[in-house]
């Protein structure tokens, strides 16, 4: 059992990660700082019941994604609040195969991927449905395990993987149309035609 005495020296370094997740979840910085608040204030009131030796991380982005979820439902009921656009910075284009490859070794859909603009991969990423985006935002930008993922998102590892799968294929589907579109490819990228 965690001493609430130590949250603030265990807890504060990840706020800004939990920061960013939150304005890419919210996709509004004053939604994001409340969804951080909200977050600390309620893993530091559950935090004598986290279990020291256990992934302080993964905790607090399962209380994180809880959060968003309540705030987003509560949203939901209100709909004349108009979110607005924040213009983060946004690096899954480097991401979306793992690590950042070595210069030499780089794939070509990386190379495709580098000639995109940021904000239309943001958008392309922003218009998955929320259960995929949530999946590969926590996997490809967060790097967190399926198992961790399941844990956070309170869902099955089968299921992560499900999501994920069918994030990922979206989400290369609109990046490869947007990449025809431009005159950078030609042609399906392989295992996308027909599905």
């Amino acid at each position: 059992m965690a001493d609430q005495a130590d949250f603030a020296e265990l807890a504060m370094p990840y706020m800004s990660a939990l920061y960013s997740a939150a304005l890419r979840m919210t996709r509004n910085p004053a939604d994001a700082e409340d969804l951080v608040q909200e977050t600390y204030l309620r893993a530091y009131r559950g935090f004598g019941g986290f279990r020291e030796g256990t992934n302080l991380k993964a905790w607090l982005y399962k209380i994180l994604t809880n959060t968003y979820i309540n705030m987003y439902r509560a949203r939901k009921r209100r709909p004349e609040q108009v979110e607005l656009d924040d213009g983060e910075d946004f690096y899954l284009f480097r991401r979306l195969g793992g690590l950042e490859a070595v210069e030499a070794s780089r794939s070509a859909e990386s190379e495709i991927l580098d000639k995109i603009p940021e904000a239309v991969v943001k958008e392309a990423v922003e218009a998955l449905p929320d259960t995929f985006r949530m999946a590969v935002l926590l996997a490809d930008v967060e790097g967190f395990s399926y198992k961790e993922i399941a844990d956070i998102m309170d869902v099955p590892i089968g299921t992560v993987m499900s999501r994920l799968h069918r994030g990922r294929k979206r989400l290369q589907k609109r990046l490869w149309s947007l990449a025809e579109e431009r005159g950078l490819v030609s042609g399906a990228p392989s295992g996308v035609a027909g599905q």
